[in-house]
């Protein structure tokens, strides 16, 4: 089991994509999940800061990962919203929800549950120090706020949205802090956590790193 956390914009999701190709695992984006909620509650008009209403709206969600021809996708209730999950609002209300304990804790049995048969490359924000403090390998994946603005902005152009620099790399900065000061499974590095930081590495790099990691593990 391969356990990857760090901040917004790090690559988590590329990479995580190619460590399970190379590796032949299977790759489970935890964050989806946080931002599933955050896309049903705002459909639905429900408070991001009501912790119970949000905790209800995520045990009655039905998550599940299928794969696509780039990867896999996640469906809720049974529609594909992958693409829905990627916008900046849906990032924004991702990180609110997550800092609240009723929806952690509904989220939690079903990540456990998709990573329970091992062979799998797990990305989020907790997976190595709440989910699988026991996984094989957990890496810290980081970089510079503004390196990882830069790439947040390169995929928001490439999916047609319109954005900023600065107004990502404000949004980038802000969720830093909210992911870092949360009360409950707070952004941080497993102690046990080789630190990878990809500012001046390529992405290649980074892959081939964590699959040696898992390769020696």
């Amino acid at each position: 089991m391969v356990a990857i956390d760090g901040p917004a914009g790090a690559g988590k999701s590329t990479v995580a994509r190619q460590v399970a190709e190379r590796l032949g695992f299977i790759r489970v984006d935890t964050g989806a999940l946080y931002r599933a909620v955050g896309l049903i509650a705002l459909e639905r008009g429900v408070s991001l800061e009501d912790g119970p209403a949000l905790g209800t709206l995520a045990s009655g969600l039905e998550l599940a990962f299928v794969e696509g021809p780039s990867g896999p996708r996640l469906t809720v209730n049974g529609s594909d919203r992958e693409d829905d999950l990627r916008t900046p609002d849906v990032a924004d209300a991702a990180s609110k929800v997550s800092a609240l304990p009723e929806v952690r804790a509904a989220l939690l049995e079903a990540q456990r549950e998709m990573g329970v048969d091992g062979g799998v490359v797990l990305e989020g924000r907790d997976i190595g120090t709440v989910v699988f403090p026991d996984a094989e390998v957990k890496v810290f994946l980081t970089a510079s706020a503004e390196a990882r603005a830069r790439r947040r902005l390169g995929d928001l152009e490439q999916r047609g949205v319109e954005s900023t620099y600065e107004d990502v790399l404000a949004a980038m900065r802000a969720r830093d802090t909210r992911d870092s000061s949360r009360k409950h499974a707070p952004l941080k590095p497993a102690e046990d956590a080789t630190v990878v930081d990809s500012t001046e590495m390529t992405q290649d790099e980074v892959v081939a790193h964590i699959a040696g990691l898992a390769q020696q593990s």
